[in-house]
C-alpha cells in the first residue's frame, strides 16, 4: 500500500514537509490544495494505518508527526513518485497566478524563505544586495511573521518565484514551458554561457536548490564585481510569439520585475530548438543562494503558493 497508494503518499510527503504536528483536519485542507479532497474521517483512516505500520506517531491532540522509520520509508517510497513532481508543482502556481501587468493585480507565485529571527537583518542585507545588483527576478519582497510552514523563532520572507511568468504568458494564451534550471557565468557584467544545466521534466528535486546546496554558485562575486556564477532558468515559448512575449515582458518590467538575461532560438550554449524562443531570467533563488554563501542558515520552499501582487510589494 505505502508505494501504491498516492493519497497515503501524498499525507507523507506533506507530514515530512512539517516539524510541528499537524492534525487530521489540517491535512485535509493541504491534502484539498493538493487535488485530494478527502473527509476529516477518511484523513483519520489512513492516519491510524500509518500508525500500525510505524511511519507515524500521535503527539497528543496536537496530531502526527513523521517517525525516523516513516521518514526513511517515504524516502524509498518516493523516488519513483517524485519523478516529475517538481515540474507539476510548479505547472499548478502557475495557471492559479492571475497577476495582469497592465493593471498590476492578481496573484503572483511565491517563494518562502524561512530566517532564525536572530539573523533576519542579515539576511534583508543579502536579499536588498541582489536586488540591487540586478541579478533577482524581482524587485521587492515582504517579512512575514506567521505562516504554516514557519516554524517558532523563526521569520519569513516572500519573494516572487518565476513561475509567476508562466501564468502571465498562459492568461494571454501564450504556451510556455520550463525548460532548464541552471549556474549562468556571468564575466564582467555581460552573462557568458550556462556552467549546469537540468532539465525540469524527470528530476525529483528543484535543479536550483540542489546548485545551491552543492557550492556551485558564486553570487557573492557576481554582485561585488559583475562576474560570478548565479542561478537562472529558461523557458521556452513559440518563436511566432515574439512580438507578444517582448510587450508582455515590458509590462512586468514596469510592474517590478527583472528579466530577461537575454532570448532567442539560441542562448549561450544550451541545446537550440528552431521552432522556440526560449527565454533566459535570473532566479529569486539567488537571493537565498547568496546566504548560503554567507553561512546565513535558511531554507526555502520553492513555490510555496501565491498571493496577491500588492501583498509583496507593498512589503519590500
Amino acid at each position: 500500500m505505502i508505494r501504491t497508494e498516492r493519497k497515503v503518499v501524498e499525507i507523507l510527503r506533506i507530514l515530512k514537509d512539517h516539524q510541528d504536528p499537524i492534525g487530521a483536519k489540517r491535512l485535509s485542507e493541504l491534502m484539498a490544495e493538493r487535488g485530494f479532497v478527502l473527509s476529516d474521517r477518511a484523513v483519520q483512516y489512513y492516519l491510524r494505518y500509518l500508525d500500525e505500520m510505524g511511519f507515524t506517531n500521535k503527539v497528543g491532540n496536537h496530531g502526527r508527526v513523521l517517525t525516523e522509520l516513516g521518514r526513511s520509508e517515504t524516502d524509498k517510497a518516493l523516488v519513483d513518485d517524485r519523478t516529475g513532481f517538481i515540474i507539476s508543482k510548479l505547472e499548478r502556481l502557475a495557471y492559479r497566478s492571475t497577476f495582469d501587468p497592465a493593471t498590476m493585480t492578481g496573484d503572483v507565485a511565491y517563494n518562502l524563505t524561512i530566517v532564525p529571527e536572530d539573523r533576519l537583518d542579515d539576511v534583508r542585507q543579502a536579499f536588498d544586495a541582489v536586488i540591487g545588483a540586478r541579478c533577482g527576478f524581482f524587485s521587492h519582497y515582504r517579512v512575514v511573521d506567521h505562516h504554516p510552514l514557519m516554524p517558532s523563532g523563526c521569520a519569513g520572507i516572500m519573494t516572487v518565484c518565476s513561475i509567476t511568468m508562466d501564468g502571465v504568458f498562459q492568461h494571454h494564451g501564450i504556451p510556455v514551458r520550463v525548460a532548464y534550471g541552471g549556474t549562468l557565468r556571468v564575466s564582467g557584467g555581460e552573462a557568458s554561457e550556462f556552467v549546469d544545466l537540468i532539465g525540469y521534466r524527470g528530476t525529483t528535486i528543484d535543479p536550483l536548490a540542489l546548485f545551491i546546496s552543492s557550492g556551485l554558485t558564486s553570487i557573492g562575486s557576481l554582485i561585488a564585481t559583475g562576474t560570478g556564477v548565479g542561478l537562472a532558468n529558461i523557458r521556452q515559448v513559440p518563436g511566432s510569439a515574439r512580438g507578444r512575449v517582448t510587450e508582455l515582458m515590458g509590462s512586468m518590467q514596469d510592474a517590478g520585475f527583472v528579466f530577461p538575461v537575454t532570448m532567442g532560438i539560441e542562448v549561450f550554449n544550451a541545446p537550440p530548438d528552431p521552432y522556440r524562443l526560449s527565454i533566459v531570467a535570473f532566479s529569486g533563488m539567488n537571493m537565498a543562494g547568496y546566504c548560503h554563501e554567507l553561512g546565513i542558515p535558511v531554507s526555502t520552499e520553492i513555490g510555496a503558493g501565491n498571493v496577491p501582487y500588492d501583498r509583496v510589494v507593498d512589503g519590500g
